[in-house]
């Protein structure tokens, strides 16, 4: 890494499940390069003056899915910075080509028993409002893995790991594609 610093060239897109650390991890990056921190659920969320929770009750997934393709459409063609994508974004083929042609995307890679560990005593989670809330975490987490595998990178996340620590990992990873991420004097 060069003393000077880091130029982004285009928008870092972090996926993965619920309490991989994308918030966490993206504002750390984005503090790291001097970039905009934007979470398209919130950015969702403050669009419709509804939790994402109320979306899903009064207009369905499919309308929110909608809102998630503009909003990261939206996010995308601003200025450079890192985006905190919702779990689900990253499945639909339509935002995957979407952060393919504008940004990168970037796997926050954590298991099963990490992401339970950092879920299961949090309420803001709408879809583990279930009777079994770990098993349809590990449904969820299988549906998912394919989608996720399809990222342009992969950080491991690992319970010992800081978030500073992690948003170093994502930083390295970054720096591996000059396309994205180049080093300035």
């Amino acid at each position: 890494m060069s003393e000077g610093g880091w130029q982004l060239k285009k928008s870092v897109v972090l996926v993965g499940m619920m309490g991989a650390g994308k918030t966490a991890v993206g504002k750390a990056l984005a503090n790291l390069l001097d970039v905009p921190f934007l979470d398209s659920d919130m950015e969702i969320e403050t669009a419709a003056n509804m939790t994402i929770a109320e979306i899903f009750k009064r207009d369905g997934e499919a309308f929110f899915r909608d809102r998630e393709t503009q909003v990261l459409a939206r996010l995308l063609d601003g200025p450079s910075g890192i985006i905190s994508a919702g779990g689900g974004a990253f499945l639909a083929e339509r935002n995957r080509d979407l952060i393919a042609q504008k940004g990168a995307s970037v796997w926050l890679k954590a298991d099963l028993e990490l992401l339970w560990s950092r879920v299961k005593h949090k309420d803001t989670r709408p879809l583990l409002k279930t009777a079994d809330p770990k098993a349809t975490l590990t449904m969820l987490y299988e549906a998912r893995l394919p989608f996720y595998s399809l990222a342009d990178l992969a950080v491991e996340a690992r319970s010992e790991y800081s978030i500073d620590t992690m948003a170093a990992k994502v930083l390295e990873a970054l720096g591996t594609r000059p396309d994205v991420l180049e080093p300035v004097a």
